[in-house]
């Protein structure tokens, strides 16, 4: 596989559907997209010899929550390793937003049978005792 180049908040509508559509997500409408890429607090695209081959964004206020949404590889990518580079850059840069004596809920809903690769990267699956459904990282400085 040749080299993978992480790029932080560059994205297109066009490529941002086209994902979408790869890995069989929810339709969105242009308008719909382009507002979801607009409000997004940062935005990773995976590319490989100039074009994009997987993304992940997060929402949220940036400072109490945080959620990862539309992490994306396209299927002729998956399993090998771009996922895990993708989620790692959000959640770096989510570490970044938290200040010192502070954390932050980094949360995502993800679909059956990904939790094994949400686990990899330390997020507890729910429910918990404690927590209802669901899946939380606490990030803590």
């Amino acid at each position: 596989m040749d080299k993978i180049t992480l790029i932080s908040n560059h994205m297109d509508v066009d490529t941002y559907l086209g994902l979408r559509k790869a890995v069989n997500f929810k339709p969105l409408s242009r308008a719909q997209a382009q507002k979801a890429l607009d409000h997004s607090l940062y935005i990773v695209c995976a590319k490989m010899d100039d074009h994009v081959v997987g993304m992940g964004r997060l929402v949220g206020d940036g400072s109490v929550i945080c959620y990862i949404q539309d992490l994306m590889i396209h299927p002729d990518y998956q399993h090998h390793g771009i996922g895990g580079m993708v989620i790692e850059e959000l959640i770096g840069y989510t570490e970044s937003l938290c200040e010192p004596g502070t954390e932050i809920m980094l949360d995502l809903m993800c679909a059956v049978g990904r939790e094994p690769f949400y686990l990899k990267h330390d997020f507890i699956s729910r429910p918990t005792p404690r927590l209802g459904p669901g899946m939380i990282r606490y990030i803590r400085k």
